[in-house]
């Protein structure tokens, strides 16, 4: 019997969302008993804790199985937060990480490149500007200043936010 993505993805936010957390992310890996893994990628403003992830493990485990969500035998429920280095997929999320650091791939190239790393500078209609690094100085001349680059959100094929310490 396969997993309705769609209907776990429905009780993953409602619990997420009576905790005042959101859901980043939901994958489901595996074909059978306990290979079969549901990771459950949750944040919330100023970082989640591991008290929330344990909270949100507890009630989704039992809400999942009581509403047999998940058919097919056992899998194993992963709660975490979506990291440092955290993917970023919806307009929401570029909107919210404006003025950090990403890195990113697009489908389509521009100015030849289809890899980009820099400081997100606004996100606006679609569209996300994105300030690249100088690159490297020339021996003996002046480092090159940041340029801007606007890329559509459609062809953002995948983004992480780069950890800057």
């Amino acid at each position: 019997m396969a997993i309705d993505l769609d209907h776990v993805r429905e009780v993953v936010e409602r619990v997420t969302a009576s905790s005042g957390l959101e859901l980043v992310e939901l994958e489901f890996r595996g074909a059978g008993g306990k290979a079969r893994m549901l990771r459950v990628f949750i944040d919330k403003p100023g970082g989640v804790t591991h008290a929330d992830c344990e909270a949100v493990s507890r009630e989704l485990g039992t809400i999942l199985d009581v509403e047999e969500v998940v058919p097919g035998g056992s899998y194993t429920l992963e709660v975490s937060s979506p990291g440092l280095d955290r993917k970023l997929s919806r307009p929401e999320d570029f909107a919210r990480f404006v003025g950090s650091r990403v890195k990113l791939t697009i489908r389509e190239p521009l100015e030849g490149n289809r890899f980009f790393q820099g400081r997100l500078e606004s996100f606006r209609d679609g569209t996300l500007v994105l300030a690249v690094g100088p690159g490297k100085a020339k021996r003996g001349k002046p480092e090159p200043p940041a340029r801007q680059v606007a890329i559509a959100f459609s062809n953002v094929e995948k983004a992480n936010l780069v950890p800057e310490f």
